[in-house]
């Protein structure tokens, strides 16, 4: 006969097993899922566009962001962290991408939103390149699975440019 510690060893060994496969085929369920997401960003406004006094070129926008992101959420799905950036190329930079807002997504219910926002971070170019520049709004999101490997994608809305002078 076995003793206890001999038994007790293998229940837990089995009980691990079985969590084992059990997180695997959580994780590879996700690969099944195509999602759909829909979104659009709107600049309403540019509050202020000036330059800095060490050159710097900032501006201050109002967006409004509608987005349908509820095809992201599977049984696996903690969480979708999601943000908006600006992207746009210069001289010296072939990308440069500034982040705009943020936010996380904690369920399904709350993935289909519209909102009015300012910038919630500086969209602030290092010298003096923002003026008559086109730009991006992307939307990027990264969903956080319970179990498995964490995968990002975005939308990207073209068409966007700044004001020749500052305002």
């Amino acid at each position: 006969m076995h003793s206890i510690g001999y038994r007790a060893n293998a229940l837990v060994t089995f009980a691990l097993t079985i969590l084992a496969v059990m997180c695997v085929i959580v994780s590879v369920s996700d690969w099944f899922n195509h999602p759909s997401p829909t979104s659009q960003v709107e600049v309403v406004n540019i509050n202020w566009f000036s330059k800095n006094p060490d050159g710097d070129d900032e501006v201050s926008l109002t967006m409004y962001i509608t987005a349908n992101l509820q095809s992201l959420f599977t049984w696996n799905t903690k969480q979708v962290f999601v943000f908006v950036a600006a992207e746009y190329g210069t001289r010296k930079n072939a990308l440069n991408q500034v982040s705009l807002w943020d936010g996380i997504i904690p369920s399904k219910e709350k993935a289909n939103f519209n909102i009015h926002v300012h910038n919630k971070y500086r969209f602030v170019d290092q010298g003096s390149n923002l003026r008559g520049k086109d730009f991006n709004l992307t939307l990027h999101w990264h969903v956080m699975p319970k179990v498995g490997k964490m995968f990002a994608d975005k939308i990207v809305m073209p068409g966007y440019r700044l004001p020749e002078a500052y305002r």
